[in-house]
């Protein structure tokens, strides 16, 4: 028989301290289990039993569910219910479910709020993957000046036009719940560094380009596989892809020779196939004894380079924060300079620019041109909507 752990974590709201004393039942198919958090926050680890691990590895296995499915109850007086369907326990895998505890306003019951439902898992359904890479005529579509590993990511939970909730959570937290929503615990070391470099990669791509706030939005990325790739909000995750995310968050792939993070497109392979790296086909790899920069370069070709940066702050954006017009000199003039004469390069009659960081009348000329060719007011100064549909 197969085993794998639940290690239960309770926190204050924001995960700001730990909450003691809280009663944690998890109920399985045949078996509760009842735990009490400690001064700490945690509960003992409960052993419950696993399919075998050979289900998790086999990439044909569409009929056996490979891993064992538990609801999570959590109840303190003061706070609200906090429940969770369909934890997932690997075998030989440890799964953590850190649970925001929220006080009640002084209710003497606990209140419960919606249930957290996690999903099956995307390899098994079949749902996971990323979006198809973004098409653009420009190599390096870049927007910031530099490459910004953020402390937080907002993330919306849907289509971008699809009226859903924002969420704005840590980066390193969102990736390792990309990572357990994606692949399966139990690959090889070397398949699930691969599978989580691709993920840091594709999210910071996001962010470099500024994606979607380009296009009006508020966030940085979906939790549709259509266009991003697969969040589950509130979700478990596993212990390793915590640990091998903690490692390697401030990494990212680019293609030698450039700056922007590389769009690593990915799919499993099997159910969804694309151009990108297939999340199967990196197990296969793994056994072969490739490092995950090999497995990496077997989809994306050998002209790629994994980088680690040290600038790790909030995300910045690019537009100045004031419109800038005639007269105006500096870094945001020569930035406008530099993406007007690449658009210059399809638009010809634009007129090309002196890229000298002086806002003069003949980039006010040229302003006015592409406002007009592009639906927007032609009063020949940039504000955030012509800003960024230069961009």
């Amino acid at each position: 028989m197969s085993h794998g752990t639940l290690r239960i974590q309770t926190y204050a709201a924001r995960l700001s301290a730990p909450i003691p004393d809280v009663v944690v039942n998890v109920i399985g198919h045949s078996k509760t289990w009842h735990v009490t958090t400690g001064s700490e926050g945690t509960a003992e680890d409960i052993t419950i039993p696993t399919p075998s691990r050979c289900y998790s590895l086999d990439e044909n296995n569409t009929t056996v569910r490979p891993y064992e499915v538990v609801d999570i109850i959590a109840v303190k007086p003061g706070f609200r219910t906090v429940t969770i369907e369909g934890a997932q326990i690997f075998a030989g895998q440890r799964t953590i479910a850190p649970i925001e505890m929220i006080p009640s306003s002084g209710e003497v019951e606990p209140i419960a709020d919606d249930p957290i439902i996690i999903p099956e898992h995307g390899l098994f359904a079949g749902t996971g993957g990323s979006g198809p890479a973004p098409i653009t005529d420009c190599v390096a579509p870049a927007v910031l000046d530099e490459v910004v590993i953020p402390n937080k990511i907002t993330v919306h939970l849907g289509k971008p036009a699809v009226n859903a909730k924002n969420v704005t959570v840590n980066f390193q937290d969102y990736i390792a719940n990309v990572a357990s929503s994606e692949v399966y615990p139990t690959w090889p070391e070397q398949a699930l560094r691969a599978n989580i470099h691709a993920q840091i990669s594709l999210a910071i791509n996001r962010i470099y380009t500024e994606w979607y706030p380009s296009k009006g939005y508020t966030f940085n990325i979906t939790n549709s596989t259509s266009y991003d790739q697969y969040y589950v909000h509130g979700r478990t995750v596993f212990d390793i892809m915590v640990k091998l995310t903690a490692e390697i968050f401030n990494t990212y792939v680019r293609k030698i020779g450039t700056v922007n993070p590389f769009y690593t497109e990915y799919c499993d392979g099997k159910s969804v196939t694309c151009p990108g790296m297939k999340q199967w086909g990196t197990v296969t790899q793994a056994k072969q004894g490739k490092n995950a920069l090999q497995i990496l370069k077997v989809y994306y070709g050998n002209d790629i380079e994994i980088v680690r940066t040290t600038n790790i702050r909030s995300i910045p954006q690019s537009y100045p924060g004031r419109p800038v017009r005639q007269g105006d000199r500096g870094t945001a003039v020569y930035t406008l300079q530099r993406q007007l004469n690449r658009i210059t390069k399809d638009y010809p009659f634009f007129g090309k620019l002196n890229v000298d960081g002086i806002f003069g009348s003949a980039m006010t000329q040229t302003v006015k041109t592409f406002q007009k060719q592009f639906g927007l007011t032609a009063d020949g100064v940039v504000g955030r909507a012509t800003w960024y549909k230069i961009s």
